[in-house]
């Protein structure tokens, strides 16, 4: 929620001085995303604006630590998909 709305270089800003660890992860598909719109759709990264940012459950890997007599303990590794929509704005 904190760059949802927000131009793409004050989000990107915004995002590398936020200290929480799940902050190095968004910014690192939002700048995936500006790759792709600059060399898919050839558009000008000035000019983009973030549309929405969505984060969804992925799949829960299930493993096993093994601990005392011979017992194991039950582990979920969650992941999540992370969605970024942008769009172009006009420069007025």
């Amino acid at each position: 929620n904190a760059v949802k709305n927000l131009p793409l270089v004050v989000a990107i800003d915004q995002l590398a001085h936020i200290e929480q660890k799940a902050s190095l992860v968004v910014l690192k598909v939002l700048r995936q995303a500006v790759a792709n719109a600059e060399n898919n759709h050839r558009l000008d990264p000035n000019t983009l604006k973030i549309r929405s940012i969505q984060v969804q459950n992925g799949p829960v890997y299930k493993r096993f630590q093994a601990v005392s007599r011979g017992r194991a303990h039950a582990i979920q590794k969650k992941t999540s998909h992370i969605m970024v929509e942008l769009e172009a704005v006009s420069k007025q």
